[in-house]
């Protein structure tokens, strides 16, 4: 089973046709998404004998997001223990009535030996159909006319619509959506494939009859032709870093024509970048071409500037493509080499995979120091490792990632310090004084900072991602001017290390109000070891305590699993603030969960739904740690955690 999707084309019925084959596996969703931006039909393909799974349920949905017409293809119906009509009930259930099955299985199991055509069926009807071939017809011509009002009033006035009107209505309604044709099939004893392919060529839109939509400058939509004579607009789709041609950036083309040794404008790079060269993809394999209008899938070598979700036009004014959402990578895994020798290497290699893995993310935690690999599985994860080991010759140790809780006070407080170093020689001097108090969330800044609130106030800088603001308000030269910025890093630098137990600080103010200085000793050193050292004891003063990631947790479950799944949330100190019924049968669970709860979470829901349930979590906002649960976190942290003197 690949984790890359793969791209052919081939002709059939004089259309040629461009397939992206995606890996089924949950773990590699992102490989789908970015094949649907590039498509106009989704071919969803469901396995008879295990039926509707998580992802057949994702796919789908991520292919509603992208717009596309679906078709489903219902395969190994040859296996034993196959009830045709439950599979097609729990289809309709889950995606709707307007899934009709376009072919019908001529027995099943060891005895499935063909199909049967509901739309060019043939004269006589064989005994072993699993349903009426007309009741078929009927569930067609309800799911066209309803994409159509003008066919719609025809067919209630008993108007009989001609074979075109047919073929059209079903080509309309299928890119609309309201007709999904199933397929039955054995694609290993190649039963059912002629047909389906046959109705891929009929019905399946065309890439020269679909308007794109793009954005101008000022984000107004602009409605662009297919013209391989219009302007270019096209979409980085996919990257690949293949060993042998390198980097491969494979691209969709809308409107224009985009050529070989041409410049273009990409989205996401500064300059005009050319195309060296175009490359026709036909799975591993590639050959030059010269350009590629629209409709066509291309992909170009070496391009180190193009990156999945760009958007390519003939000049930086042309209006731009959406860019790709992925889903947001959240399974973490801290990672170091195992080799001392590999710390070079393994940086490049991550972040070469995070390339082609828009559902991989890698990052170095400014708080932890920490390098963090994040997916959307453990799995994921574990065949990132792999990876890297096959690929790239490094091998990682793991752990859990550490929580990036975060420090703050409760109450106001006071103080000083002076700073005072001899040792032959000039000397260090510093004195300040500084006050600490918690800021709110969420205060209007020019509203908050006034002073009314903060008397001789003469300046403040505020930092809106650590709710945190210093402010000055000396008076009098008690601190000179050009010393001030140095009180200013002492204190963020402490702010960063942590007080109570190494961990970044945030919402609350610093008022640098008072100090003293010596017209030999003080320099900006001595400001900022005092202003440290002041924050550090004063913090410990104010009540001090730690605040906890919170995340917003979206659990998609059967329904006979949801109280066992609300039970688990409330245990894990979670709170459910709602849920919503959805089709076949699951329940969309939201809650707001701390993050330290749920590391490892996809493993605890995969055992309470037996692989049913998924979820996505997103960081909701910081919360204050109960104090059983700080106590441990400050215990630990002062094995691991050396003061400064």
């Amino acid at each position: 089973h690949s984790i890359f999707s793969s791209l052919i084309h081939f002709d059939h019925h004089g259309r040629r046709i461009n397939l992206i084959d995606t890996p089924g596996y949950p773990e590699f969703i992102g490989q789908a998404i970015g094949a649907l931006r590039a498509v106009e039909t989704a071919v969803i393909t469901i396995s008879a004998p295990a039926g509707i799974e998580v992802n057949t349920r994702r796919v789908f949905a991520e292919a509603d997001k992208a717009d596309v017409g679906k078709f489903i293809v219902l395969n190994k119906l040859d296996h034993d223990n196959i009830d045709f009509i439950e599979l097609l009930a729990s289809i309709q259930d889950s995606f709707g009535r307007g899934c009709v099955p376009f072919t019908l299985p001529i027995g099943l199991g060891s005895n499935f030996k063909g199909v049967y055509d509901t739309l060019n069926p043939p004269a006589s009807i064989p005994e072993d159909l699993p349903m009426n071939p007309h009741d078929v017809s009927q569930m067609v011509m309800d799911s066209i006319v309803e994409a159509d009002e003008e066919l719609m009033e025809r067919y209630l006035n008993d108007e009989k619509l001609t074979k075109e009107e047919i073929h059209h209505g079903i080509a309309h309604a299928v890119a609309e959506g309201s007709l999904i044709p199933v397929f039955c099939m054995s694609v290993a004893k190649d039963i059912g494939v002629s047909e389906f392919l046959n109705s891929i060529a009929d019905y399946a839109d065309s890439p020269i009859d679909v308007h794109q939509t793009a954005y101008n400058g000022d984000g107004h939509k602009v409605d662009l032709l297919p013209d391989p004579n219009g302007p270019l607009l096209a979409q980085v789709v996919k990257t690949r870093i293949d060993p042998f041609v390198q980097r491969l950036s494979y691209i969709r083309v809308y409107s224009g024509t985009l050529k070989k040794d041409s410049a273009v404008h990409a989205s996401g790079a500064e300059k005009p970048l050319k195309i060296p060269q175009l490359l026709e993809v036909q799975g591993a394999h590639q050959e030059q071409v010269s350009e590629a209008g629209p409709g066509y899938l291309v992909a170009v070598a070496k391009v180190e500037d193009l990156h999945v979700g760009d958007t390519l036009t003939d000049t930086d004014k042309c209006p731009r493509l959406p860019k790709i959402t992925f889903p947001t990578p959240m399974i973490g895994l801290a990672v170091e080499p195992k080799s001392q020798a590999d710390q070079q290497k393994i940086s490049a290699a991550l972040h070469k995979i995070e390339e082609e893995d828009p559902t991989f993310h890698v990052s170095r935690d400014a708080q932890t120091h920490e390098m963090v690999i994040t997916g959307l599985s453990e799995l994921h994860l574990k065949l990132i490792q792999e990876r890297l080991k096959s690929r790239d010759k490094v091998e990682v140790i793991t752990h859990q990632p550490k929580i990036p809780y975060r420090e703050t006070v409760s109450i106001p407080a006071e103080g000083s310090y002076r700073h005072k170093k001899q040792s032959g020689g000039s000397g260090q001097f510093a004195e300040v004084h500084l006050r600490v108090a918690p800021l709110p969330q969420g205060v209007n800044i020019e509203e908050y900072f006034t002073k009314d609130r903060f008397a001789s106030m003469r300046s403040f800088h505020y930092d809106p991602e650590l709710n945190y603001a210093f402010i000055d308000r000396v008076t009098g030269g008690s601190v000179p001017n050009n010393f001030i910025p140095a009180v200013e890093k002492g204190v963020i630098d402490r702010m960063q290390k942590g007080v109570i137990a190494g961990y970044q600080v945030q919402d609350c103010t610093c008022e640098l109000f008072f100090g003293k200085d010596h017209p030999v000793d003080s320099n900006e050193t001595a400001f900022k070891l005092a202003a440290s050292y002041c924050f550090r004891d004063i913090f410990q003063q104010a009540k001090p305590t730690l605040l906890e990631p919170i995340v917003l947790l979206e659990v998609t479950v059967p329904d006979d699993k949801l109280g066992d799944v609300t039970s688990d949330l409330n245990g894990r100190r979670g709170r459910v603030e709602g849920m919503e019924g959805l089709p076949g049968g699951y329940q969309l669970v939201r809650a707001k969960v701390p993050l330290a709860e749920v590391m490892t979470y996809a493993r605890s829901l995969s055992s309470m739904t037996g692989g049913q349930g998924s979820f996505t979590l997103d960081l909701s906002h910081y919360e204050m740690v109960p104090p059983n649960e700080q106590q441990k976190i400050v215990a630990a942290a002062k094995h691991t955690t050396v003061e400064e003197d």
